[in-house]
């Protein structure tokens, strides 16, 4: 899930859409508002880190029932708390994303593809869980919907390469691949990308592919037909956003998916969930 950058107003993949049922709705909305509000913490330029610790530890103290909140300003912790013991849900689908935000906040570098795809197991991966679980979706759908979740994010981290660095001061490179192609960190805030970066994201990208083809595999797992649908079309969405990082130059120019680029990918996708059938587990 995107929800960083909220000055840009472009969310490649919004986790509310019309494909979301209209009871679901709030609790989604609930959902989303808590990513964003501890997102916002951990990006804001205003606060340090160990503030930004703290107020994510606050958060948390309040989702988790620790202490109890009657405020205004972090109401939405309280809200997504009672919405979580009402569906009874695991509360690890926000918790997670808690453990992503302070790893954000305090800095933490990758040196390592695992680690980086360890990071999206709680900055990602919990999203495609809670979609699935309050879908009722066979647990099943987990592990091929945590490889999605994770190409999205890495995806989110290419096109944004740039902004990370000079802004949030954050590479989301694995530091052995970065050494192994001959990329610096003073690389990633040229005008230009150098041939050995645009190497680099050509391998990333093939490697994002990998964790494409088993997310899926949810198109034949996933019982609710209309979250079958949004998958197509995020599998879509992904693939075309893919091909204009390989074509373009993410320290260039800003990429991002255009109108017609949002209407091939949704077309493209509501014609695979058509063509697609659904296996029984």
């Amino acid at each position: 899930m995107k929800t960083r950058h909220k000055q840009q107003n472009d969310e490649n993949f919004p986790v509310s859409s019309l494909f979301i049922a209209k009871e679901l709705q709030p609790l989604v909305n609930d959902y989303y508002t808590f990513a964003r509000r501890c997102d916002d913490i951990a990006d804001s330029p205003a606060l340090n880190s160990a503030e930004k610790v703290a107020q994510l530890q606050e958060i948390a103290d309040i989702f988790y029932g620790v202490k109890k909140y009657r405020g205004n300003k972090l109401d939405f912790a309280a809200r997504l708390k009672n919405d979580f013991m009402r569906e009874n849900l695991a509360f690890s689908l926000a918790g997670d994303l808690l453990t992503a935000f302070r790893r954000d906040s305090e800095g933490y570098e990758y040196k390592t593809w695992s680690q980086l795809i360890n990071y999206c197991q709680y900055s990602a991966a919990p999203v495609g869980r809670f979609m699935l679980a309050i879908h009722n979706e066979n647990p099943v759908t987990y592990m091929p919907a945590a490889s999605l979740c994770a190409a999205l994010q890495i995806v989110n981290h290419l096109q944004d390469i740039k902004y990370d660095y000079l802004k949030l001061a954050r590479v989301y490179l694995p530091q052995e691949m970065m050494k192994e192609f001959g990329v610096s960190k003073d690389d990633l805030k040229a005008d230009k990308s150098t041939p050995e970066l645009k190497q680099l994201i050509a391998y990333i990208s093939d490697l994002v592919k990998g964790q494409i083809k088993d997310g899926q595999v949810l198109i034949k797992l996933v019982h609710s037909a209309k979250l079958r649908c949004q998958i197509c079309i995020i599998l879509s969405l992904t693939n075309l956003m893919l091909k204009k990082i390989n074509r373009g130059d993410v320290l260039a120019q800003e990429i991002r998916l255009s109108k017609l680029d949002w209407f091939r990918g949704i077309l493209g996708g509501i014609c695979r969930f058509l063509c697609a059938g659904r296996q029984i587990y």
